[in-house]
């Protein structure tokens, strides 16, 4: 049974913050000359962040951006991200994280669900911005370079040596310059009035199964109940506040990503390093320098470290608490990691809906496929899905998850939401989708996740997302995505295909390209097969998991 909180209880903090930057800002004035973020070789203290998070509140508010508006960050990793996002939060505003390589044809629905007026994007996707800018209700773009906080001299050479991607932006009243805005405003901006239960933090989103993403909204309570169990559960006691390190490579636009810094960074007067993208010998390089004990990962992305050719040549034992999620781990990178650094790959387990709900602790022996020990603020229960009924100890059933701070609904998605949450005995539960089992002290064993979501390189894939996709191209009547297992990716995504009788002359490749015109580049199936039917229950509803056990028995051999 989970502890109960009041959110004045948190162990987040013990001034009895509300909001995720009120910790910060503490650190901030505790340990101002410490580096905050270090970024392509910049480092910038905590004072300065505080003080650029202050003027770009005041800069948005000069913009119009004020209390329950929403705001889109459509960026890479950078500190212009951290930014914006504390800055958005300060102002009673919410703030929507999005993939900065989605199209364009995704990034109209995003916007227009979740009626978005700014978007903070990077010059190489404002293209994208610009092209949907007449038919959604966007009022005003902020436009950035992920260089351009970077000394003029190293733009420079980057420039010279054809390093930094750019890309055209034009003059219009409604386009503006973040680096113009952050040295023309001043440090004072509005005081506002939040109240951490009922006011939005951030909307994010995350695959649907109607083919459209669901927008997971989250209020201030929310993000400070789960940090603050990551804190008091995982990194206290392990933690040097204000002497440690902690790399991020994972996405921040991911709550898994975003969650891990604020816990393991700015909330404890951490230098973060964090990295646009993974390029594996930068990361290993910073590991050293940096002397990095802090780290997270996708299963991926351990194993493109453990498969580079240089790993010998650099020093990566400082790599203490290293964790991994969004995937399963597979035991053979489990075991190798440990031989090479000395210490163990951990596990944090959550979702968009609910945040982080289990890790894996640093005084225990982990083990690959155990996701670890729920964490305080969470309720848990594993569940037969065909009765509803609990299991009993130790057998595998649907893991489903509760806390009191979590909004327990989607945006403006009552048919979705009446799929992923269930009442039962006064309570409001998620329907996580994956199997499990949990055993006598507590830990969560990982078993086997539905058939609907796709885990490619630690992304989360909706099927039904890439099928009503297809679905949409003239001669498809029929897709089905499932997920092939891969060692070094996770799962690749293959789609079945019916066409129309009288198509004529449609390829695999064909269907790629119209998939990649729509879907970011992850979402896009690496093979697609041709049928003429796909197995239907008898209601008519597709039958994907026998496919995809299909696909199981193919690559086995069985």
């Amino acid at each position: 049974m989970m502890e109960k909180y009041t959110l004045e209880g948190m162990k987040c903090d013990p001034e009895n913050s509300q909001f995720t930057f009120t910790r910060f800002f503490e650190m901030a004035d505790t340990y101002p000359d410490n580096v905050a973020i270090v970024y392509l070789g910049l480092k910038i203290t905590y004072k300065a962040l505080a003080r650029d998070i202050n003027r770009f509140a005041a800069a948005l508010a000069g913009l119009g951006v004020g209390k329950g508006d929403r705001v889109m960050l459509y960026l890479s990793n950078c500190p212009q991200w951290v930014i914006a996002n504390f800055a958005i939060q300060k102002l009673g505003a919410a703030v929507v994280p999005v993939s900065p390589i989605y199209t364009a044809h995704e990034l109209q629905y995003l916007i227009s669900d979740a009626e978005v007026k700014t978007v903070i994007c990077q010059d190489t996707n404002f293209g994208y911005v610009e092209e949907v800018f007449e038919d959604t209700c966007l009022e005003q773009i902020v436009v950035t370079n992920l260089t351009e906080m970077l000394p003029k001299w190293k733009i420079l050479l980057g420039h010279m040596l054809d390093k930094i991607p750019t890309g055209k932006v034009p003059n219009g009243l409604h386009i503006h310059s973040f680096m113009n805005l952050l040295k023309n405003a001043p440090e004072i901006h509005p005081e506002v009035a939040i109240d951490p239960y009922k006011d939005l933090a951030y909307i994010m989103y995350t695959g649907g199964t109607t083919g459209f993403p669901k927008g997971v909204p989250g209020n201030h309570a929310t993000e400070v109940a789960y940090i603050g169990d990551v804190m008091s559960e995982v990194l206290e006691g392990n933690i040097r506040e204000g002497d440690d390190a902690f790399l991020l490579v994972n996405p921040l636009y991911h709550i898994m990503a975003k969650g891990m810094m604020i816990a393991a960074g700015l909330n404890y007067g951490c230098k973060t390093i964090i990295m646009p993208m993974p390029h594996i010998d930068a990361l290993m390089r910073d590991v050293e320098r940096h002397k990095v004990r802090w780290f997270l990962g996708v299963p991926a992305l351990y194993r493109m470290i453990l498969e580079n050719d240089r790993v010998e040549q650099y020093d990566l034992s400082s790599m203490t608490y290293c964790y991994c999620g969004g995937d399963v781990l597979p035991a053979e990178v489990f075991n190798r990691w440990e031989e090479l650094v000395g210490s163990p790959i951990y596990q944090v387990y959550g979702s968009t809906e609910v945040g982080h709900v289990a890790y894996t602790r640093p005084e225990i022996e982990p083990k690959a496929d155990i996701i670890g020990h729920v964490l305080p603020s969470f309720k848990v229960r594993i569940t037969d899905p065909e009765t509803l009924m609990p299991v009993a100890l130790g057998e595998v059933g649907e893991l489903w998850v509760t806390a009191d701070f979590n909004i327990k609904s989607y945006w403006n998605k009552p048919e979705e939401t009446a799929l992923s949450f269930v009442d039962v005995d006064g309570e409001t539960y998620y329907r996580m989708g994956d199997y499990v089992a949990q055993d006598e002290s507590g830990q969560i064993r990982f078993m086997e996740r539905t058939a609907d979501v796709i885990k490619h390189k630690g992304y989360r894939v909706s099927a039904s997302e890439i099928e009503a996709v297809l679905q949409d191209h003239p001669t498809v009547i029929g897709a089905c995505a499932v997920g092939v297992e891969d060692e070094k990716v996770g799962e690749r995504i293959k789609a079945i295909v019916v066409l129309k009788h009288d198509a004529k002359g449609v390829s695999g490749n064909d269907l790629r390209t119209w998939c990649k015109e729509r879907l970011a580049s992850y979402k896009v199936p690496q093979y697609i097969e041709f049928r003429d039917m796909l197995p239907k229950s008898k209601v008519g509803k597709l039958l994907r998991r026998s496919i995809r056990d299909e696909e199981r028995r193919k690559a086995t051999g069985e």
